[in-house]
């Protein structure tokens, strides 16, 4: 059976852009399965993943040099020149609510788009509403009025394990649907500054460009992931494909129709990967899990009795792998929902209950408010602190925000002469667009002021 292998992942390299039945190769579906094609998967499932085209304008804006301003005249504000440019892209979508209509795919699919398009496997086309997106996960949730759908059902993102077999399908470089098959090559990636949430399926499953809100699938036809990013020179595919999992993917939607927009969960605890050294420090024999070095005052995490020094080894009875993956995993649970932490401390473990709170309740990632703080954590400031406004709890080195001039431990108490005392006041200012934000900081015993466009 093994010796097959080989040749499956050749069909896929070499015909990743046409449709994959795979009938000449014999997979070992499971212990006793005689399943020899992945044709009658294909055939139940293709109809669930649609091709989507938008068409829609940016607005760029570049700021010219002060000599160059004159001859442009009054007319430009800040002397920034905007410009708008017209745009057309191509991606995919699934089907998870055939009665209602609903298709997930990718926000950056349908990101400032005016018009949504979407065409099922028959040819037939339907516009389509954006029911909420989460720029953040990169998760956009449609809505198309039409008869006959068929959805896709989701799998449990959580039970996958490295070498089970996985089926891509969307629409690569827009030729229309394509499947291609793999193996899940890993699992809980992170750090490839794709999305502000990382926590992806890995798959040598040959994934294009345009394949991006498209169906990645068990051999059951379930979804276990939204198709998302590539790593490849040039776009092109070299068998490293990432996908967001099927758990993350539902819970997001599910927020989406309920609220309206998602209601990010906040456990209120700072902290990084867990290293062979931590792990040997604090006499733990295994190097999954993440490593909490803070827990911030007032915060879920502080009311459920975490502590720094604490290692989280499961959520909700999942082994977490990484602090990157407790991060993602909490952010797309929603806020006020209860999980059970399974922890390791002083050579025991244990297991705790946390209520999750909202983001704009707690810490936020402060990219979620302007691109300028990509980089820093804020939260309210506390009881210990000298003044009241938003603190900076961290700041990534060479981020934005660092590259802005701002620092951990930073307090903001204003933004354009206008008060601020909480996370909704800092919000609000930036909401309405301001051209200039002129930050009012107290670092330590000093007030200075940063700007930032």
């Amino acid at each position: 059976m093994k010796r097959r292998l080989p040749l499956v992942s050749a069909l896929a390299l070499s015909l990743g852009l046409t449709i994959l039945p795979a009938t000449q190769a014999a997979l070992p579906f499971g212990a006793g399965s005689d399943l020899t094609s992945l044709a009658p998967v294909v055939e139940k499932v293709s109809p669930g993943v649609v091709n989507i085209s938008v068409s829609g304008s940016k607005v760029s804006r570049q700021v010219l040099p002060e000599p160059f301003r004159f001859f442009f005249g009054p007319n430009m504000p800040g002397g920034e020149q905007v410009q708008e440019r017209p745009f057309q892209a191509l991606g995919s979508g699934v089907i998870i609510d055939a009665g209602k209509g609903y298709v997930i795919t990718n926000n950056h699919v349908i990101e400032d788009a005016d018009k949504i398009l979407i065409t099922l496997i028959d040819g037939q086309e339907y516009e389509a509403e954006l029911i909420g997106a989460d720029k953040q996960s990169d998760i956009a949730l449609l809505q198309v009025e039409a008869k006959g759908l068929v959805e896709i059902e989701f799998a449990d993102s959580d039970r996958l394990k490295v070498g089970d077999f996985a089926i891509a399908i969307g629409n690569p470089f827009g030729l229309g649907q394509t499947v291609t098959s793999g193996i899940i090559s890993a699992l809980g990636r992170s750090g490839l500054n794709v999305e502000n949430l990382e926590n992806f399926i890995q798959t040598d499953a040959a994934i294009n460009s345009g394949n991006s809100g498209g169906a990645l699938l068990d051999l059951d036809g379930r979804l276990i992931g939204i198709n998302t990013a590539i790593l490849g020179p040039g776009g092109g595919n070299i068998g490293i494909g990432f996908a967001i999992p099927a758990n993350m993917v539902k819970n997001l939607a599910d927020q989406i129709l309920e609220y309206g927009e998602v209601r990010r969960g906040v456990l209120g605890v700072m902290g990084g990967e867990l290293t062979s050294e931590l792990a040997r420090t604090f006499g733990y024999r295994s190097q999954h899990g993440a490593f909490v070095s803070q827990v911030l005052e007032n915060s879920a995490a502080a009311k459920a009795g975490l502590q720094a020094g604490d290692i989280i080894i499961s959520l909700d009875g999942k082994p977490i792998r990484s602090f990157s993956e407790l991060r993602a995993k909490v952010a797309t649970m929603g806020a006020d929902k209860t999980v059970t932490l399974g922890l390791f401390r002083d050579g025991k473990e244990s297991k705790v209950e946390v209520t999750l709170t909202r983001a704009d309740e707690d810490n936020i990632l402060a990219n979620t408010l302007h691109e300028s703080l990509e980089g820093a954590s804020l939260a309210n400031t506390g009881s210990d602190d000298a003044v009241q406004g938003v603190k900076l709890t961290e700041v990534t080195a060479r981020s934005p925000a660092a590259m802005s001039g701002l620092e951990q431990g930073d307090i903001i108490i204003g933004v354009n002469r206008q008060r601020v005392r909480t996370l909704n006041d800092l919000r609000q200012i930036i909401q309405s667009k301001p051209e200039v934000m002129a930050l009012n900081i107290q670092r330590g015993n000093s007030s200075i002021y940063l700007v930032l466009r």
